[in-house]
């Protein structure tokens, strides 16, 4: 069963929500339906939009998900959803073409060219192989950097090879300790250690930063382990947020439950009143799991 790549745009003309479904229309369907039940890589191009002018995309792939189901769009002719489990963010973005090497070696012409066409599909059939060097590219571990770095020239010559080398990483991608360390360190990266509620960044002795990785909707009601659905908090503001005390409207303005939080916990809170920002908008919380937390968590 073949493994494929889905590109979508940071802000797709198509109904995705990478962490959960991925919209497409039927000349894709064949392609979807062939990797149902088995791993794709998500792909953000240059553009970031629709729009022509557009540019500024990451032109990496940076996540993984298992595709669960294909279904008929009910309001859109001739459209579909694949829609997905087990998302999971890498390390850091994989760019397509890195060190002289195609992690897609169809995306590669003779001459050494991108070939445009290919890389025109949005959804693209990816072989066990090159899904397993893209994985190891993208979390960084040991393995990950004898495989990036180990090959530098064209494309790999014979990537099935390669497979047995990176299955430790692959098995791992559904179990709960593997996915939280890669959860925690992305979210403490994007929040540059600090808590978003207090804005204090406070480091241990041996280097640690005291911060936390929260998800905003919980793993145990289905909440992905997308960097959009985290934030970095203090244990104190942790504990509060997860038991519905404290909340983020959509515009990022912090909520508290009347009497709830006593006055010396409120003096550490950002003077605006505002959850701090990662500085890039790719890893800021989404709306719907912002909601979610609103409507299902919080006790306001």
């Amino acid at each position: 069963m073949p493994k494929a790549v889905l590109t979508t745009k940071v802000d797709p003309s198509y109904d995705d929500l990478p962490e959960e479904r991925y919209h497409f229309p039927r000349t894709y369907l064949n392609a979807a339906r062939a990797a149902l039940g088995d791993w794709i890589v998500y792909y953000e191009p240059r553009r970031t939009s629709a729009h022509l002018s557009s540019s500024g995309g990451r032109q990496s792939y940076f996540a993984t998900a298992r595709i669960v189901r294909v279904d008929a769009d009910p309001r859109r002719a001739d459209h579909y959803y694949a829609y997905v489990e087990d998302y999971l963010e890498f390390d850091r973005p994989v760019p397509f073409r890195e060190d002289g090497l195609f992690y897609e070696s169809r995306l590669r012409k003779e001459d050494g060219s991108v070939n445009k066409g290919m890389f025109g599909r949005s959804v693209r059939l990816l072989p066990d192989g090159e899904y397993s060097m893209i994985l190891s590219a993208g979390f960084e571990t040991d393995t990950a950097e004898r495989t990036r770095f180990g090959i530098r020239e064209g494309v790999h010559a014979d990537p099935g090879g390669l497979e047995l080398t990176d299955r430790p990483i692959i098995e791992r991608l559904s179990r709960r300790p593997f996915r939280d360390r890669v959860f925690a360190a992305g979210i403490k990266r994007a929040y540059d250690n600090a808590c978003a509620i207090s804005g204090l960044r406070i480091i241990n002795g041996r280097g640690r930063a005291e911060a936390q990785a929260a998800h905003i909707r919980p793993v145990h009601a289905d909440g992905p382990d997308s960097l959009r659905n985290g934030v970095a908090l203090s244990s104190t503001f942790h504990w509060m947020f997860d038991r519905g005390l404290i909340s983020i409207d959509d515009d990022y303005s912090l909520l508290f439950k009347r009497n709830a939080v006593p006055g010396n916990v409120l003096s550490l809170v950002n003077p605006d009143g505002q959850l701090r920002l990662p500085e890039q908008e790719i890893y800021r919380p989404h709306q719907r799991f912002l909601e979610y937390h609103r409507e299902h968590v919080f006790k306001g």
